[in-house]
């Protein structure tokens, strides 16, 4: 056993924004650690500085190798046995046997790793990091873009190891995969032990608490207030009496209203005190406001039809024909496995030039409202992104500060943000949309936990109609009303 040993640190990027403020914790290098907490807060990194990337005050003590995933791989053109060899040195047949544990053909190791799909690069190079058993694992976000199948694979594989960080936003992984959970909080970082669904339910209880403790403090706050402007007024008063009507001792009055300005200041900077201290007493639980959104009323109840309808390129079909209809009200998860059309479908709904067959019915005067799965293409100020797209700013901002974006984040380049915090901007400009009709491609990938629960309850309780495609199998079954699986053409 080890022991990773992180006293008084402190943290700040070059831009003097403090990330991290006289953080003190241990870390047993046994343990399945769950690293979760809101977009932009520092999870990657905390990582990193664990790896030696950046240099932090205080101490940070790390008697064990450790090992990041995932790996910057130059040359995807190489075989992939090739490329798993520059990371660690292995016997094939240990290799082999990982990768029949993430049910991966170890026929893929001749293969140029480029030819792999995604989802067979990630769960390879999950293997060669998992042969490195004499190293502490820093795991971050492994199953982005992962199918539903490809995550519960990874996720059982997972349940088997022990010795690493996980990252990741994904409530069911976490539950399957981790025996302790590491959450950054607005205030600092907080262990605990268990899995997220444990964590989840001890931070409900105590978000009850602090909203109770911290209504109370807000009406101390107000009486204290109230108070400093009482006392304020009455100093005031009392200097006035020098210049009244008829003689008066101007020299005495002075007197005794400097006197009583000055117990007045003494007596305000005690209440400001208080306010002060009450005001730092306000918890660091991250709370999940509530997100809005105002869909359009549509003339009718159908709002699309789709008959023996596929999409093809190069005139062969990606998938099997389907046939389905959108109404009002309706939330359709389309999934099946990557690559078999999911994001091709949507942008051909969104109005994008795609080839298809068949019967698509979508009306023309439909709003729809699309976000898409890239986010790469987000740069510059967000001030001119808001004028270039016509978006209320208040109510953008609004939006995006419920979902945990902080004041400086706007003044930041969106080129230098998070995945996360760039998935934000767009599924805030999505919700700032009027729309008959929203199509969401991946909303939650990149997006902490405590957006995805605000999310969720949106959808929920707006109840506005919507064609999403998701792998969060939490969020696809909460959400779903109704259920389209792709099928990819095997010909």
């Amino acid at each position: 056993m080890s022991i990773i040993n992180i006293v008084n640190m402190n943290f700040a990027y070059d831009d003097g924004i403090l990330l991290f403020s006289d953080v003190s914790l241990q870390i047993d290098t046994r343990w399945k650690l769950g690293l979760i907490g809101r977009n932009g807060r520092g999870k990657t990194t905390l990582l990193r500085l664990m790896l030696g990337d950046f240099e932090c005050s205080g101490k940070m003590e790390v008697p064990v190798p450790v090992e990041y995933f995932p790996y910057d791989i130059s040359d995807k053109n190489l075989p992939t046995l090739k490329i798993a060899a520059q990371f660690v040195d292995f016997e094939t047949w240990q290799l082999e046997c990982e990768l029949s544990l993430l049910e991966i053909s170890d026929d893929v190791l001749e293969r140029s790793f480029e030819t792999l799909s995604g989802g067979e690069q990630t769960k390879v190079m999950l293997a060669v990091l998992f042969l490195n058993d004499s190293r502490f694992l820093l795991i971050d976000e492994p199953t982005n873009h992962l199918d539903l199948e490809g995550r519960t694979i990874v996720g059982n594989y997972l349940s088997k190891k022990k010795g690493f960080i996980l990252v990741s936003h994904d409530s069911a992984l976490l539950d399957k995969s981790v025996d302790h959970i590491l959450s950054i909080n607005r205030g600092g970082i907080e262990l605990t032990q268990g899995n997220f669904s444990s964590w989840q339910c001890n931070q409900n209880y105590r978000e009850q608490c602090e909203q109770t403790k911290n209504h109370q403090l807000k009406k101390d706050i107000r009486r204290l207030r109230e108070s400093s402007r009482q006392l304020t007024e009455w100093s005031n008063n009392a200097e006035k009496e020098k210049y009244g009507h008829g003689p008066v001792d101007r020299g005495f009055i002075g007197s005794k209203a400097a006197k009583i300005m000055k117990h007045a200041k003494s007596a305000d900077n005690r209440k400001q005190q208080a306010i002060e201290q009450k005001q730092l007493l306000f918890k660091n639980t991250e709370i999940a406001e509530k997100l809005s959104i105002t869909p359009v009323y549509f003339h009718s109840q159908r709002l699309i039809n789709l008959e023996n309808f596929f999409v093809q390129y190069n005139e062969t079909a990606i998938f099997d024909g389907v046939t389905f209809s959108v109404d009002v009200g309706d939330r359709v998860a389309v999934y099946g496995r990557n690559g078999c059309g999911k994001s091709s479908l949507l942008k051909l709904i969104a109005g994008q030039n795609i080839p298809y067959q068949g019967h698509c019915r979508v009306p023309k005067n439909l709003k729809i409202s699309y976000l898409p799965q890239d986010v790469s293409f987000l740069q510059g100020d967000i001030k001119d992104f808001i004028t270039q797209h016509q978006i209320d700013e208040s109510l953008l901002r609004a939006i995006l500060h419920k979902l945990g974006f902080l004041n400086d984040d706007y003044e930041n380049d969106m080129s230098g943000f998070s995945a996360g915090q760039k998935k934000k901007v767009l599924l805030a400009v999505n919700l700032c949309e009027q729309s008959h009709l929203y199509l969401w491609d991946e909303p939650l990938n990149y997006i902490d936990i405590i957006s995805r629960t605000q999310i969720m309850n949106l959808l929920l309780e707006s109840q506005p109609t919507i064609i999403f495609v998701e792998h969060d199998k939490t969020f696809l079954e909460t959400i779903a009303t109704k259920k389209i699986e792709l099928h990819r053409n095997q010909l």
